[in-house]
């Protein structure tokens, strides 16, 4: 049966074509229509979208009140599979100790010792938390297995809640394959990568990362990265980067260079990274991570900077057990606006259609696309940093 949504006080699509004529930049750019409708067909897929006086009849209608329309959250970094806890680690970071990545190894005893059916009950549970908060898509990293069975088990159990999968044994070396740097790169890109790969069309991931960090003794060097990344692409895998998190390094550079779809973080940059970013404008997100600057006190990325260089900027929770235990996107984009010199109505769009775009995707509220939405318990987007912190919004169940 098709329903028809309607009492949609402000109705943000992310087409231009659609905007309604207002005259505000932000408008323009998230192709806002407002006093809108949304027909929404038995099977899910958008149908008709525009003013609410012009609607079509449907089978059955829901009236929203009010209230604004946004399309859902797409969460382009996510590590939730993860067992166990950090907050010790949290806390003594408040207190001065610096982050370096050495606390992963926690994380991964965690969860080699716990359960298949403990891991999917967490992930289950996150994924729920993430759909009250507006998120109707989520990528999902391994790298807390760090073993060919335990990174082959954490995609496994990833796919059951999404298809957008990155396969990240390159997370950090292993305590023990601390002594030999070397081995473990073969294994990441030997048995590891043809475990993941083995089934062709049906691989248990859609991408490979890697934490490619000089500042890290755990992380890896551009060598290495390289070396995983061109590992990965030849195996058919879609390339992502953490990168320039800690410290200036190769990280955004060699992800430009190789055509990653994303390269993450984003927090130290020279002008030549920036230069970079500008030029594979179309290839290449910078997708921003705002929580975990907020979590380890690193200084905030200039938002502001890289969105007038012509860099395509995206926004993600970074969900992890170590650096942001937050699965908000909600919070990020407030953070992006207050901290990060991002307008409301580019951070919603960074969090939405760039992050989409990191992913191949394609998320607009218009005719054809799968209708993805989610409610804002008020009349505009701009609540949702003007709000910081509140429960304003959710994905809408169909």
């Amino acid at each position: 049966m098709s329903l028809l949504l309607t009492g949609i006080a402000e109705l943000t699509t992310n087409d231009p074509a659609r905007g309604d004529g207002h005259s505000d930049r932000g408008d323009a750019l998230l192709g806002v229509v407002r006093d809108a409708a949304i027909v929404v067909s038995a099977d899910g897929l958008v149908e008709w979208v525009g003013p609410a006086d012009e609607a079509p009849d449907a089978d059955t209608r829901r009236d929203l009140g009010g209230r604004a329309v946004i399309p859902g959250f797409v969460d382009s970094h996510t590590h939730l599979v993860f067992a166990g806890d950090r907050s010790a680690e949290f806390a003594a970071r408040m207190t001065g100790t610096p982050y370096d990545g050495g606390g992963i190894a926690v994380s991964v005893a965690a969860t080699r010792a716990a359960s298949d059916d403990e891991l999917r009950a967490l992930v289950a549970a996150r994924v729920a938390e993430m759909r009250a908060q507006g998120t109707t898509t989520v990528e999902i990293k391994s790298g807390y297995g760090l073993t060919l069975d335990d990174e082959l088990r954490s995609l496994r159990i990833a796919r059951e809640v999404t298809p957008h999968t990155t396969f990240l044994g390159a997370h950090v070396v292993p305590p023990e394959y601390a002594s030999d740097r070397a081995a473990y790169v073969d294994l990441v890109t030997g048995p590891m990568l043809d475990a993941v790969t083995a089934d062709g069309s049906t691989s248990l991931a859609e991408s490979i990362d890697v934490f490619c960090e000089p500042h890290s003794a755990h992380a890896f060097d551009g060598d290495e990265a390289r070396t995983i990344l061109e590992a990965g692409r030849a195996a058919g895998l879609a390339l992502r980067v953490h990168g320039n998190q800690l410290g200036p390094g190769p990280g955004v550079r060699l992800a430009c260079e190789l055509g990653a779809r994303s390269v993450d973080h984003c927090t130290f940059l020279d002008d030549a990274d920036v230069e970079a970013l500008a030029a594979a404008r179309g290839t290449t997100v910078a997708t921003l991570l705002p929580g975990v600057e907020f979590s380890t006190r690193w200084p905030y990325p200039n938002g502001r900077a890289l969105i007038d260089a012509g860099v395509d900027v995206a926004l993600a929770s970074d969900c992890n057990p170590g650096t942001c235990y937050s699965s908000s996107i909600p919070f990020a984009i407030a953070l992006a606006v207050r901290e990060m010199g991002m307008t409301p109505a580019e951070a919603l769009y960074a969090a939405t259609a760039v992050s989409a775009r990191s992913l191949g995707l394609d998320r607009r509220i218009a005719p054809g696309q799968p209708a993805e939405v989610a409610v804002i318990d008020a009349p505009s987007h701009l609540h949702l940093a003007y709000r910081a912190g509140v429960p304003i919004v959710r994905a809408l169940d169909l």
